[in-house]
């Protein structure tokens, strides 16, 4: 954009249209408004739904002087101002301007007949002013608005008197709920679902939560999907808010959606909010939501994440009792969990358990379990799980050829390794020179010189590069072990003459930036006296 500016070069409003929905989407708010500032007569082509985004989003973000220009840009260009961007705009403007410039900007809209919903601007216009401490401003404005047929509904009122009420003021908080008994409307849930809807696919979260907490607050009528979509997006990163959304639904005797549900403990987990993720598992027990396998490994699955194992072990054996599985992923999920609090007792009797109710292990089970006991010393049970996905036709993948090749190496079990390798070379020759770096790595970090030396000598015709046996000279280089590097390099040329002269090119290369150039030209003399003798 910064080049099509400098060539000044001509681009139609439709290409200005979807770069400023690109940074609306990025949250380049400000990236938006510039390019909108160059749209010039072009305003009209970008389309009123890209405008009023504009609109809302400099308005949530705080740039509510730039939202203005936005706003008088569109009134003169003649473009439709829609609820959402008219609402919020006013909505976090009108605190810090005066009423007049308010009550000016609504004639203006009024008059044009855009169809904006007057009832849900009034609230929003009422809630900024009560939000900015204007609280008679506010309640001034429920008349004026109310003559001008943008009728506050009953939500207006109440924000209000909850107001008036939080400074004191007794007497007006009568006389406002008067006024509501007399001139208020019923709020149209429906015409709340669409703007929430609306603020949430805009990512305007917390405009989306502030109007949400007035439904509640008010207890007023909300529709679920709108309460899933406040809960899921709001946990994001107000879970506490969220939570509330949460509970009111379940009062109600509804339920989250099993995406909600997962959003929400994500986010919790996410957050810390272990207590509180607990305490939404209680709350859905209580009301019998958990009834399939489904819903109970939502709740499995989430508090392992969030380090609750017993709690997680308890849901396990819940499910059995109600004839529910567990089913893999749950047994899984707690044995990753288990063996990740250093549990590794439990783990074994789930993996018993799994076995005994007739629930077979997948890749995923062993590569948990090998790398556990990998970790911990216990390569020989390590072992036997590997041999024993091989009986049951499971492949292994490369981290469980890797973990249990470095368990091994460490605990000395040398023939073994060995034969893990060779295993792993015979089933997928790919995977063994993909891991014949990091096997020769391990072999040399616990002295295995000889070993990793005659590893890559086995393999040098088949799975065996250049690559691997320069891996393995520098670590002998580095280990002090040059007698062994020089014995090797001759092996090579024995060999594979053509692997020898790959070498030499490598040592040439890398001799000028080697911090050891002794022991390099060593080589370089080995291999050419070798090349002399072919």
């Amino acid at each position: 954009m910064k080049e099509v500016k400098t060539n000044r070069v001509e681009l139609s409003g439709d290409v200005y249209r979807h770069v400023i929905a690109s940074h609306l989407a990025g949250r380049r708010v400000l990236n938006a408004f510039w390019v909108f500032c160059d749209v010039g007569e072009l305003v009209c082509d970008v389309g009123d739904d890209v405008c009023n985004s504009l609109l809302a989003s400099l308005s949530a973000f705080g740039h509510v002087g730039y939202g203005y220009q936005v706003f008088d840009e569109m009134l003169a260009k003649d473009v439709r101002v829609s609820t959402l961007g008219f609402g919020v705009f006013l909505w976090r403007w009108c605190g810090s301007v005066e009423l007049d410039k308010v009550l000016s900007l609504v004639d203006e809209v009024n008059r044009r007949d855009w169809g904006v919903n007057g009832s849900v601007v009034a609230l929003l216009v009422v809630h900024g002013l009560c939000s900015a401490n204007r609280v008679d401003d506010a309640m001034y404005m429920l008349d004026v608005l109310r003559k001008r047929g943008w009728k506050p509904d009953f939500m207006a009122y109440r924000v209000v008197a909850e107001a008036l009420r939080g400074i004191g003021n007794v007497v007006d908080v009568e006389r406002v709920l008067k006024m509501k008994r007399k001139l208020g409307v019923a709020p149209r849930s429906s015409d709340y679902k669409d703007f929430i809807i609306q603020l949430v696919s805009e990512r305007l979260i917390s405009e989306a939560k502030d109007l949400g907490e007035v439904i509640v607050n008010g207890d007023f009528p909300i529709e679920d999907d709108v309460l899933n979509a406040l809960i899921g997006s709001v946990s994001t990163n107000d879970p506490f808010s969220a939570l509330k959304f949460f509970k009111f639904l379940v009062a109600k005797e509804r339920f989250p959606t099993l995406l909600t549900l997962s959003n929400l403990s994500r986010n919790l987990c996410k957050h810390g909010n272990h207590g509180e993720l607990l305490e939404v598992f209680k709350i859905l027990s209580a009301k019998e939501y958990f009834i399939d396998i489904e819903r109970y490994s939502i709740m499995v699955s989430f508090l392992c994440k969030a380090g609750k194992v017993k709690e997680a072990y308890e849901v396990l054996q819940e499910m059995k009792r109600k004839g529910l599985g567990p089913d893999l992923s749950c047994y899984n999920n707690v044995m990753e969990a288990c063996c990740r609090e250093d549990m590794t007792r439990p783990a074994k009797r789930l993996w018993d358990e799994m076995f005994a109710n007739g629930c077979e292990a997948d890749l995923k089970t062993y590569n948990i379990l090998i790398t556990k006991f990998s970790e911990i010393g216990h390569v020989k049970e390590a072992h036997t799980l590997f041999c024993h996905m091989l009986e049951r036709g499971i492949e292994p993948d490369e981290p469980i050829y890797v973990v249990l090749l470095k368990g091994l190496c460490q605990n000395n079990e040398l023939e073994t390794a060995l034969e893990v390798f060779k295993k792993c070379f015979e089933r997928d020759a790919e995977i063994a020179q993909t891991i014949l770096g990091k096997f020769i790595h391990y072999l040399c970090k616990e002295g295995q010189f000889i070993a990793a030396s005659n590893l890559v000598l086995d393999y040098t015709s088949t799975i065996g590069n250049s690559e691997s046996s320069m891996i393995l000279l520098e670590l002998l280089v580095d280990a002090g072990e040059v007698p062994v590097a020089i014995e090797h390099v001759k092996k090579v040329g024995e060999i594979s003459p053509r692997m020898l002269h790959e070498l030499h090119a490598e040592f040439l290369s890398s001799l000028s930036s080697s911090s050891k150039q002794r022991p390099m030209l060593e080589f370089i003399q080995v291999i050419e006296s070798l090349q002399r003798n072919l």
